[in-house]
């Protein structure tokens, strides 16, 4: 049976050494509206390097108009003020991306995120503005960021809404930025401040749809944007007192209505950046009998299965940048060998060497349709946990489109130490 599959395995799999081999891939996506690319870590240089590839070709040569990323609304609407040239931004988008403080840092700031977003604004700036390709945050932690960002805003162009944005940020000032802390109150304050975010929030939408907006409609978008942060971080604080299943769900769902709402204002086509565990569809693993959903799993709802293609990685072993706890201190940590009768174990014993699987939309070798254990690496990571931690049940024909699995892996390279007035957000979830 063992030779069977490895035959199977060889079958299907295609060289993958630079970025002419993506090309299998890029006839797979075709006409597709939607391309979610993952990472089996957030600290591994050859996903990122890879991704950033596949990203180039598909801006290039198929005409993709944005990158929504698993980051915060304020830290990446500035590197994506940079990456277009707009009036006043960070000429190097080097220095929008060292800014960011909320842990882990790593993740954006680091010398492979730098490279990509150096080549957008290249790239961007022999296209007319309204063509330049943008570089966006779809996740809900900023709250207090965001709220901030849109005071200020509001302040500088529509000063009719500032009182009631003060009013909403009063709200929160008791618990000092600690979303732990708000939850915790929010259950002896039955109201919250779910209506003083929510009546903030309609009214923005209500002054939008009622005129037309003659100044920047960009900052005005994400003057929207920072209060739809608001209102879900208001509901994902609150929902972790139910447990890491409500949390979760409140989180991605935030983020496909974040791209939802970019993909109408662009009228484009989106690259999405996430972690695997987002980006491959949950019922194709043991998530969705805990009741969880993701943003894999919404996309091919919302947008249906043919303008969705979902792109995973996997790695056999190497190292990694990541923490031993929520919090800590960053570090390069070993990647042991995949655990026995792990999809990468299989590959690697298969294979030998890095590949590229494009998956058939229906049938396929049998192992496809097997429930395999797949490596996922969060922030936070331990390697002596190998034995009974770290992987995820998967049916990797059902999860994603394509794949691409890597030998040996080497650890990011990140712009900055995390610095000691760096916010932390509360844990929900590791990855």
């Amino acid at each position: 049976m063992t030779g069977r599959v490895d035959d199977d395995m060889r079958a299907l799999a295609r060289p993958l050494r630079d970025a002419k081999d993506l090309d299998p891939l890029l006839e797979r996506i075709g006409d597709a509206r939607i391309v979610a690319v993952g990472e089996a870590s957030h600290g591994t240089h050859e996903y990122y390097a890879w991704r950033a590839a596949l990203t180039r070709r598909l801006i290039e040569e198929r005409g993709f108009a944005f990158v929504g990323v698993e980051g915060d609304w304020p830290d990446c609407y500035r590197v994506n003020r940079s990456v277009r040239l707009r009036e006043g931004a960070d000429e190097d988008p080097r220095d929008a991306l060292d800014a960011m403080e909320r842990w882990p840092t790593w993740m954006w700031a680091n010398e492979d995120v730098v490279e990509f977003c150096r080549w957008l604004r290249e790239f961007n700036a022999g296209r007319p503005e309204h063509q330049r390709v943008g570089f966006y945050g779809l996740d809900v932690y900023s709250l207090w960021n965001s709220m901030h960002e849109l005071i200020g805003w509001l302040r500088e162009h529509e000063p009719e809404h500032v009182d009631r944005a003060v009013q909403a940020l009063r709200c929160f000032e008791p618990f000092g930025e600690d979303g732990a802390e708000y939850a915790f109150a929010s259950r002896f304050a039955p109201t919250s401040c779910e209506q003083a975010v929510v009546g903030l929030l309609h009214d923005l939408v209500e002054v939008h749809c009622r005129k037309e907006y003659a100044g920047d409609p960009e900052g005005r978008f994400s003057a929207e944007q920072n209060a739809a942060v608001v209102a879900a971080a208001e509901r994902y604080f609150r929902a972790m007192l139910l447990g890491s299943v409500e949390s979760w769900n409140v989180r991605d769902v935030h983020m496909v209505d974040t791209l939802d709402r970019l993909l109408e204002n662009t009228g484009g086509k989106a690259v999405l950046w996430e972690h695997n565990t987002h980006i491959g569809d949950a019922r194709a693993t043991d998530m969705a009998g805990a009741g969880m959903v993701n943003v894999g799993q919404l996309l091919r709802e919302r947008h249906g299965a043919d303008d969705v293609v979902l792109v995973g990685f996997g790695g056999f072993q190497g190292a990694v940048i990541a923490g031993e706890q929520w919090g800590g201190q960053m570090r390069p940590m070993p990647v042991p060998p995949a655990r026995s009768g792990s999809l990468e174990s299989m590959m690697h014993a298969a294979l030998g060497e890095d590949a590229l699987f494009v998956l058939p939309r229906s049938g396929g070798p049998e192992w496809l349709s097997r429930r395999l254990d797949h490596r996922a690496i969060g922030v936070v990571y331990r390697p002596e946990r190998e034995r009974w931690g770290n992987y995820v049940p998967t049916v990797l024909g059902e999860r994603y489109d394509a794949f691409l699995y890597l030998e040996d892996t080497s650890p990011l390279q990140p712009l900055h130490l995390e610095r000691a007035e760096e916010h932390v957000p509360p844990l929900a979830h590791a990855v």
